[in-house]
């Protein structure tokens, strides 16, 4: 299978480092490899990792066909928040992928929640993604559901097909924001010329709506709470920045370089979720303390 990217606002950034951003399911190792092997075509020429990309050039990537992958348990500390016999609820950290995709086949949350849970997951969502119902970027941190069973499975995904569960983020966003509270109104779907984004899209987007509070102001950035009405791929990263306010360290929707030295991915945590429990209906909520890198940084800043 073969993928055409168009790049975009990336002037002299090496093609690995370019394609680990658009291609977040893999690692840029995995991409690097490809890159080794002759999979990645521009102007019908193979390049190596050391390219340096121009905007308007299109990328043709080559996925090899897929294997069906062994995915083994591994033991790998997770923080649990919450645990019954029916769900969890993981405190997910920085860096850790959720399920297993091409390049991504160990240290994901699958692979520790199989040493955790043994057998006891639900399967709706395939060997691949065993107990997942629903997912938070690599580089988000926070509280996340697992189901135990399909039943369990069944019942939180409805409560996200419906939009009835709580959620609330915590970011810190570039620049300062007037007004102490705002909504983000806007369909978010799939960036027209690179698919691997999300944008606002008027035409083939779903609805998406977006609550946020300032917390605290900086000289140049915003520390704010996010709560969600909706749940879009990528929503508060895309509403965000298309209100001027890109989240710090999210070089896909802000600025290309950081600001911030050593900072990687973007500084969004899921603090609470709140759920109506699959077996008892009573409301559940959790909290999420704020990671140590979101803690010191918000030293720094002030």
């Amino acid at each position: 299978m073969t993928q055409e990217i168009l790049v975009n606002d990336a002037e002299g950034i090496r093609i690995d480092l370019y394609l680990s951003r658009c291609c977040e399911d893999f690692s840029r190792s995995y991409l690097q490899k490809l890159l080794k092997d002759g999979c990645v075509l521009i102007d019908g020429h193979a390049v190596k990792s050391s390219y340096k990309v121009t905007s308007g050039q299109t990328i043709f990537l080559t996925l090899p066909e897929p294997q069906k992958p062994e995915i083994l348990p591994e033991e790998l500390n997770l923080d649990v928040l919450y645990e019954d016999k029916d769900i969890l609820i993981v405190n997910k950290p920085k860096g850790m992928v959720v399920h297993p995709a091409a390049g991504h086949f160990s240290g994901t949350l699958v692979n520790g929640l199989m040493a955790h849970c043994r057998e006891e997951l639900s399967g709706i969502n395939g060997v691949l993604r065993p107990g997942i119902v629903h997912r938070i970027d690599k580089d988000t941190t926070g509280a996340l559901i697992v189901c135990k069973n399909d039943q369990a499975h069944r019942d939180i995904a409805e409560q996200l097909k419906i939009h009835s569960i709580t959620r609330v983020y915590c970011a810190i966003v570039h620049g300062r924001i007037l007004e102490d509270n705002g909504t983000v109104d806007a369909p978010i779907g799939r960036h027209p010329v690179d698919r691997k984004k999300m944008s606002i899209n008027e035409k083939n987007g779903k609805a998406a709506v977006t609550h946020f509070h300032v917390i605290r102001r900086f000289q140049r950035f915003t520390y704010i709470e996010c709560r969600l009405e909706t749940g879009r791929t990528h929503q508060i990263r895309v509403h965000m920045a298309s209100i001027g306010h890109p989240l710090l360290g999210d070089v896909v929707y802000g600025p290309a370089k950081c600001p911030i030295s050593g900072l990687e991915g973007q500084t969004l945590h899921a603090k609470i979720i709140g759920i109506n429990h699959p077996r008892t209906h009573e409301y559940l909520e959790v909290h999420a303390p704020l990671p140590q890198y979101f803690e010191e940084l918000l030293k720094k800043l002030k």
